[in-house]
């Protein structure tokens, strides 16, 4: 279902290239490059812009987050187990399922220690428009039609969990 033009190999052959420091870096040198690149998209384009690109980009980097580390299951229960697992592994957050409604197709997901703003002051704004796109990504990819995630809490609007409403588009 792709229709990325990106591919894993893009990202290097980091075991190679970084023998001795591996594939972890600190959360502040991510968060480094995340922010000063949605600040540029924000100062050139505005922010609904911005969050339009990052929620674009999340998208992108679900489905090929998706291709790189899930199992295809047999349904969304499973890939919600798998996808809570590989996210702690990867040390991207914490993944709790708060709602399954398979009969209308949506679901209600909490991450918490996200990479993109735990531990961020609290603001009026959720923030994490990448990490929507990433799970709408991640599910249009496992069921070959397109999803959509809002995030309706943020730790940044003082929740202290990052909730995501995932629905398949009308």
């Amino acid at each position: 279902m792709t229709n990325s033009t990106f591919e894993w190999a893009e990202l290097g052959d980091i075991k190679r290239g970084r023998p001795n420091l591996g594939s972890y870096a600190d959360i502040h040198v991510y968060r480094l490059m995340q922010f000063s690149i949605k600040n540029m998209l924000i100062k050139n384009f505005g922010r609904i812009k911005a969050d339009e690109i990052f929620y674009e980009a999340g998208l992108e980097a679900g489905r090929v987050f998706y291709e790189r580390f899930i199992e295809k299951k047999d349904n969304l229960t499973e890939l919600l187990k798998d996808l809570e697992l590989k996210l702690i592994r990867l040390k991207v957050g914490i993944l709790r399922i708060e709602e399954v409604d398979i009969e209308n197709s949506k679901f209600i997901v909490t991450i918490e220690e996200d990479l993109d703003c735990s531990g961020l002051p609290v603001s009026d704004d959720v923030i994490c428009s990448f990490d929507e796109g990433f799970i709408a990504g991640i599910f249009s990819e496992h069921t070959g039609s397109e999803f959509q995630a809002k995030e309706v809490d943020c730790w940044c609007s003082g929740a202290r969990v990052c909730r995501f409403v995932i629905n398949e588009k009308s």
